[in-house]
């Protein structure tokens, strides 16, 4: 079985405060408010995780009324959360991104990006993929005053049913 989450996160981009994505941080002169560090690219991969398993969202899972996740670091957050989703039985097939935003630009952060998202999550960097897009000068995210976030995944049921079960069975006997 297989199913598809969809995340999505957009935070106001302010002076004194560092700018993340996946727990890489791009130089830039505004960085995203948050009661957590912030990073928005990992509270949408964290939502996209967490609807596709079926088991709730980021703001559940860690309230921002919650002075435990002040400031804390979003890796970890969604490290908790998806030992969650490995807990109820999936694997991630693969996560594709698109943060939006007028700067700072993504594509030369790209690869250490995926890095950092594969080793949270225990796949292979190829299995991820990032995407820069602007606004166009169009709104918040044109006129850099937000960024936002759009996230899907696919999970995999890793539980084997009775009938895949006897199906892989009667394959390895040769019947």
């Amino acid at each position: 079985m297989f199913r598809v989450g969809l995340g999505q996160d957009k935070h106001q981009l302010v002076a004194g405060r560092r700018f993340l994505l996946g727990g890489v941080e791009l130089p830039a002169d505004k960085g995203e408010l948050a009661h957590s560090d912030g990073d928005v690219l990992c509270h949408a991969v964290t939502d996209a995780l967490l609807g596709a398993a079926g088991i709730g969202d980021v703001g559940e899972l860690f309230p921002p009324s919650d002075m435990a996740f002040k400031n804390a670091d979003s890796r970890v957050l969604l490290q908790i959360a998806f030992d969650k989703v490995k807990s109820a039985g999936w694997r991630l097939v693969n996560l594709d991104c698109v943060v939006v935003c007028e700067k700072p630009r993504v594509l030369p952060y790209r690869e250490r990006i995926r890095s950092s998202l594969a080793a949270v999550l225990g796949i292979e960097s190829s299995c991820i993929l990032v995407k820069g897009k602007t606004s166009e000068g169009l709104g918040h995210m044109g006129r850099g005053l937000a960024v936002e976030v759009i996230a899907v995944c696919l999970l995999e049921s890793v539980r084997i049913t009775r009938s895949r079960w006897k199906k892989r069975l009667v394959m390895h006997r040769g019947q």
